[in-house]
C-alpha cells in the first residue's frame, strides 16, 4: 500500500485576505506609525518618513533572502555578530634552517631538473577505443 506524503507543509496560512499574520502585523505597524506622523509632523516630513517606515514595512513583510523572511534574516545577522566567537591558530610545527648564500648555492646545485614528459599516449588509445568495430 502507497502512502502519498505531504509536501511544503512550512506554509503559514493567510489570516487576514492574502497576508498571514505576521505579514499584516508588519503594515499594520508601520500605517499605524504612519498615520500617527500625518499628524505630529509638518506634511514634508510626514512623506519623507512615510516613504522609509512604508518601504521598511513592506520590505519586513514580503522580502525573502535565499528563500528565508527579510525579519530571520535580520535576526540571524544580529546572532550570530553579537554572539561569542572563539578563534582557533595551530601553529604548524616546521625546522627552521639559515643557509648562508654559498650553501643555497650548493644545495640548488644538488637538485635534480625536472623532467618533462612525453607525449600522452591518452589521444591515440582515445581514437582506438572510438574506432574500433565489434
Amino acid at each position: 500500500m502507497r502512502f502519498t506524503v505531504p509536501q511544503f507543509i512550512e506554509h503559514e496560512a493567510k489570516i487576514v485576505g492574502p497576508l498571514t499574520f505576521k505579514q499584516f502585523i508588519y503594515v499594520g505597524i508601520g500605517a499605524a506609525i504612519c498615520f500617527m506622523l500625518y499628524f505630529s509632523v509638518p506634511f514634508s516630513v510626514f512623506v519623507l518618513a512615510c516613504v522609509f517606515i512604508g518601504g521598511a514595512a513592506i520590505a519586513l513583510a514580503f522580502l525573502k533572502i535565499g528563500g528565508r523572511s527579510l525579519p530571520g534574516v535580520i535576526g540571524n545577522f544580529l546572532k550570530f555578530k553579537l554572539s561569542p566567537k572563539m578563534y582557533l591558530w595551530k601553529k604548524k610545527q616546521g625546522t627552521i634552517s639559515i643557509l648562508k648564500k654559498a650553501e643555497k648555492k650548493e644545495v640548488e646545485k644538488e637538485e635534480t631538473p625536472l623532467k618533462i614528459a612525453k607525449k600522452s599516449k591518452l589521444k591515440s588509445i582515445q581514437t582506438e577505443i572510438e574506432t574500433k568495430t565489434r
